[in-house]
């Protein structure tokens, strides 16, 4: 593993960083895990995945974001392994979550293909696809192993009654099904209401994302009391529109369209991520609290490339696209006893690595009839000397995309997609470019031209893979 220092941008306000984060509980390793190493773990570790919704590369302050602080985030990067080049597997929320779920390419599933998932109401009986309860998922490959299993917050991959959490192989859940909702109101898009205790509808005041925390504590002090291994994703739907900060429940008033284009502001936003970050923050003290914290693997990280508040800096593109900003995204792995501390590795790594790595982590394996296309990242992410190549893949409305070691490829169906600003007219840059992340991270300088060979390869590779999954649907709104 390839390790520097943060960068002074990428700690900005560090003074205030670090008073900020020192208020924070330490890591208390209990003594059962202080001895034990990697192989030697005698007992699986508890799980907690956090996914965010639609935060950017740059929105936390350890990643360079410079209006405010997440010093929750920030504390959990210095006690664990910080990467700066993890990505996505889709820039819209249903693939990346399908992908995770599975720990395969979305575009395997039917569910997968739809960018988004919409809306239930309105769609005919039985029209929506999800992740078929047959097919394995972290979930009910990790129960099969003694985990109890819970998601907390946002599923998306399917609704009742043909598909849900607690079908594929969560024990229990709390959240939402759809995309997204108010975050007073808890009214999914279509203005129907969508908090769901298990298969259940609930009525439960509340801003959403404490009520998702608070859901989550819990979870945590409920099977930390019966000393039982767990496995829960907290998926969180902040900072997801509407531009709804916790002392917002006028505007939720207000609200007459989800997408509320004509809302938010950086401050609004600024108190969403904030908000996430402190909710972060209970969730890790319950940990310290219930005195588990030592034996629990944390990993962060969102579901895609941010949106209109958002920073991608030094990045281009957002949610929706295949550049740079609208797949790679902060990623933490906290692993006690087992990764290092205060590291930053460059090594390349996507969501359905995550799965592959927590599955690993609690000694289970992927099913032989759907092999995993992720890969456990620990032992990448624990030794010295260079990242490991990986060549990944992205396809979504038409655009596609492969990294392969530090050169990216990307074609995209139409001009109209293009994301790279320059003043120039559109035309000009073409469809097809052929880029060096290693040199050029904002995707400017196109080398189609000056090295075929290379973009032929890719484009061929690209090809290739995509002949092993099912063919693109045809594109939704965005959500």
């Amino acid at each position: 593993m390839r390790h520097r220092k943060i960068s002074r941008r990428a700690f900005s306000k560090g003074a205030a960083l670090s008073v900020a984060a020192a208020a924070l509980p330490a890591l208390h390793t209990s003594p059962a895990a202080a001895q034990q190493s990697g192989k030697g773990r005698k007992a699986p570790p508890n799980i907690v995945f956090v996914l965010a919704d639609d935060l950017g590369w740059a929105d936390l302050s350890s990643y360079g974001r410079r209006d405010y602080q997440t010093p929750v985030l920030d504390r959990l990067a210095q006690r664990g392994v910080r990467l700066t080049h993890a990505y996505s597997n889709s820039s819209i929320c249903t693939p990346t979550r399908v992908a995770f779920f599975t720990g395969r390419y979305q575009q395997r599933l039917e569910v997968g293909l739809q960018e988004p998932l919409g809306w239930a109401k309105g769609a005919p009986p039985g029209s929506l696809p999800g992740i078929p309860p047959e097919h394995p998922t972290i979930a009910s490959l990790l129960k099969a192993r003694g985990y109890h299993t819970a998601l907390v917050g946002k599923w998306h991959a399917g609704y009742l009654p043909k598909f849900g959490p607690r079908k594929s192989g969560f024990d229990e859940f709390f959240g939402i099904y759809s995309g997204g909702v108010d975050y007073f109101t808890h009214k999914d898009g279509a203005g129907e209401p969508d908090l769901w205790d298990g298969e259940t509808p609930v009525d439960k005041a509340g801003y959403i994302t404490d009520l998702i925390t608070e859901r989550a504590i819990e979870s945590i002090r409920r099977h930390a009391a019966r000393h039982e291994p767990f496995y829960l994703s907290v998926h969180y739907t902040a900072p997801h529109w509407p531009w709804e900060g916790p002392n917002d429940e006028a505007v939720s008033r207000k609200l007459k369209d989800l997408f509320h284009l004509d809302g938010g502001s950086s401050k609004i936003y600024a108190e969403m991520v904030t908000r996430l970050d402190a909710g972060i923050g209970r969730i890790l003290a319950t940990l310290e609290d219930t005195g588990v914290a030592g034996d629990t693997v944390v990993v962060f990280t969102s579901d895609n490339g941010g949106e209109r508040f958002s920073d991608m800096w030094p990045f281009t593109g957002s949610k929706g696209g295949v550049y740079e900003g609208s797949n790679r995204v902060p990623a933490i792995i906290r692993y006690p006893g087992v990764l290092p501390e205060g590291q930053v590795s460059e090594q390349v790594a996507a969501t359905f690595d995550w799965t592959a790595t927590l599955l690993a982590a609690g000694g289970a394996r992927g099913d032989t009839a759907f092999p995993l296309d992720g890969i456990d990242l620990v032992p990448l992410l624990g030794k010295a000397g260079p990242p490991r190549p990986r060549q990944l893949f992205w396809r979504i409305r038409g655009q596609r995309a492969v990294r392969d070691g530090n050169l990216k490829y990307i074609r995209l169906a139409d001009p109209a997609q293009l994301q790279i600003q320059g003043g120039l007219p559109g035309p000009l840059y073409g469809t097809e470019f052929l880029f060096d992340i290693s040199q050029d991270p904002r995707e400017r300088a196109n080398l189609l031209a000056a090295r075929p060979a290379d973009a032929q390869r890719l484009s061929a590779a690209w090809e290739s893979w995509n002949r092993t999954v099912l063919p693109e649907a045809p594109p939704r709104r965005p959500g």
